[in-house]
């Protein structure tokens, strides 16, 4: 239940962002989280291909085949904090990753958080009499739109398990990756000036500047020729570009069906107080026929017209013109 509330909360938050960039003529931002796990995680081929090709991108080898898994880690023990995961999954032969979009650092200690969260990747697959060996090699990875690192002008860092002097690695099981995309700022107005070009630009600096830049103006040109260009990237704008095109359709259907029904309610509303006017016109005929009778029949008794007039209410002129 918990797991179905947050995914109709992130599919609220999707819809909210796609109606107001749309009123405002903008681009979905990828920055935003829940276009990013959209992107990823949709249903469909593009999204599948788009998170396989950046994936790979990331870690330097092919991904054959990635699979999106339960986003909810469990605790190590009851009490145990159960972070929740943007895009999680296991890809190749049962390595697992963890991919986040992390837009400003707030007071967060993102360098434990990308500690733990790899710690628990790795945890999570332990079992009861199972081999250390059989365990598989887990990545998380941050792409920040806010720099962690500022020492160094590096777009990305990478962090293993490694001897504090001679640097030799301990375990290849856990990689730790952070994308800090505002460093590409340089680089973005060197191509744009054409002082340099982007085919010397790594595969995934390609995708980060894919999605730190998307939604800008000034970067219109770039993106365009970043997805014409790569394939992975180009899944990943169609991916985008279909969240945009099915929750607006959904969006001018529901609006469709909610003028519908409030053009019905108008009507049987309109219907209703014709009927009730009709049963108010008939009883107040219904009552003055009465009245009518009555007067005839006092009036052909001998009663007096005024003692006819308080009794029954009619006009003495009425009462005067009866006939018995």
């Amino acid at each position: 239940m918990k797991t179905l509330f947050k995914r109709s909360q992130y599919l609220r938050e999707l819809k909210q962002l796609v109606r107001e960039n749309a009123a405002d003529g903008m681009p979905l931002s990828i920055l935003d989280d829940a276009v990013f796990k959209a992107m990823l995680t949709s249903d469909n081929d593009n999204s599948r291909e788009a998170l396989r090709c950046l994936l790979g991108a990331c870690i330097g080898r092919e991904v054959c085949a990635a699979r999106i898994l339960n986003n909810d880690l469990v605790p190590a023990h009851l009490a145990g904090k159960s972070p929740r995961l943007d895009v999680h999954v296991t890809f190749n032969d049962g390595e697992v990753a963890n991919l986040e979009m992390q837009i400003s650092k707030h007071d967060d200690d993102l360098k434990a958080r990308a500690s733990i969260h790899a710690a628990m990747l790795l945890s999570g697959q332990s079992r009861r009499g199972g081999s250390y060996s059989d365990i598989k090699r887990v990545y998380q990875i941050f792409f920040l739109n806010c720099v962690l690192f500022p020492h160094s002008c590096k777009v990305s860092r990478r962090y293993s398990y490694r001897e504090a002097e001679e640097h030799d690695r301990l375990s290849e099981l856990t990689e730790i990756i952070f994308y800090e995309m505002p460093k590409l700022e340089q680089k973005v107005a060197n191509i744009l000036s054409g002082a340099t070009t982007m085919d010397s630009l790594p595969e995934d600096e390609k995708w980060c500047m894919y999605m730190k830049y998307r939604h800008e103006k000034h970067a219109e040109g770039l993106i365009e020729k970043l997805y014409r260009q790569e394939e992975g990237i180009m899944r990943a704008e169609q991916a985008v570009t279909g969240i945009s095109k099915d929750y607006m359709k959904y969006a001018r259907k529901m609006a469709e069906l909610k003028n519908s029904m409030d053009r019905a309610q108008e009507l049987y509303s309109a219907r209703k107080r014709a009927r009730a006017e009709g049963r108010a016109d008939g009883h107040a005929e219904g009552e003055e026929r009465k009245a009518i009778d009555i007067a005839r029949k006092m009036k052909e008794m001998g009663y007096p017209v005024e003692k006819i007039h308080i009794i029954t209410g009619l006009p003495t002129e009425t009462i005067e013109d009866l006939k018995p």
